[in-house]
This record gives structure tokens, C-alpha cells and sequence, in this order.
């Protein structure tokens, strides 16, 4: 398979793979070529760090998790690695990050919290505060999904 063909091939993966029960079978029929070729092609794509995962996505708000609570955190810089591997580790938590600060803007450990409702988002902020022992934060709470999409090629 060509370089050409990778970057078709990325283009037709970008957007998922078909949800069927021969999805590479389906890939390769598109591309005009083995079922094989796509597959080996993805793995050498991996190996390569020209796709850095391949993994599935859940639209969460259609199977009703509809609360996300961007949480930020104040955490005494010696402290970041260990409660930034707390709350990485509560599964509502889907994404973790360490920001740099800035006089009017103290916060520096950023979570995004998960859940079916507002209440349930609050439950995990309590617990992961009895496991940190941090009590500086601020909840943003998401109104809408204004763009949801993937990195593009």
C-alpha cells in the first residue's frame, strides 16, 4: 500500500470505522484493496506513530450522561503527580491535566468530570477531595456541545 493509500485510509478511519461485523472487510472494499493490506497497514501506522491509537468513542450524551463538570484545581506544585494520579484514576474522570498558572489565575490541575446528572458530578468532587485533601476549586459546568470532532487530516 502507498503513502497515498495511507492517507486515504486514515481519511476513511477519521470519522470511525463502519459499526458492522466485517469493518476492515468493509475499509479494504472502499479502498480497493485486502481485507490483509488494511489491517497490516494500521498496525504498521501504529508502530510508526502516524496513528497513535486506535480506540472507540462513546457520544455519551445519547446514552444520557449529560453533566460534565470542568473542575479546576489549586495543588501545591510538590503535590500535582500524586493527586493529578488520584483523580486520573476515579473513572467519571476522562481527562486530567496539569496548566500553568498565572497571577489572576492560580488554578493549575484542570479534570473533566462525567456524569448523568449535576448531582453525580458533585458526589466525585467530593471524593476526590477526601482523597487529595484539596479544597481550592472552581466547577464549570458545560451548557452545550458546541464541537465535538477528532484531529482531521
Amino acid at each position: 500500500m502507498s503513502e497515498d493509500k495511507d492517507i486515504e485510509l486514515i481519511k476513511h478511519m477519521q470519522d470511525g470505522i463502519p459499526l458492522t461485523k466485517t469493518p476492515y472487510k468493509d475499509i479494504s472494499d472502499a479502498l480497493g484493496v485486502s481485507e490483509q493490506e488494511v489491517t497490516e497497514r494500521i498496525k504498521k501506522l501504529l508502530k510508526e506513530g502516524k496513528i497513535r491509537r486506535l480506540a472507540a468513542s462513546i457520544a455519551h450524551r445519547k446514552i444520557g450522561i449529560n453533566s460534565n463538570a470542568m473542575t479546576v484545581w489549586k495543588v501545591p506544585s510538590d503535590k500535582v503527580d500524586e493527586c493529578g494520579k488520584i483523580m486520573a484514576a476515579f473513572e467519571e474522570v476522562t481527562h486530567c491535566y496539569e496548566r500553568p498558572t498565572f497571577p489572576d489565575w492560580e488554578y493549575n490541575v484542570f479534570t473533566m468530570i462525567h456524569g448523568y446528572t449535576d448531582q453525580e458530578c458533585e458526589e466525585v468532587i467530593e471524593r476526590i477531595k477526601e482523597k487529595t485533601g484539596l479544597s481550592d476549586y472552581v466547577v464549570l459546568y458545560s451548557e452545550r456541545e458546541l464541537k465535538k470532532v477528532g484531529v482531521r487530516i
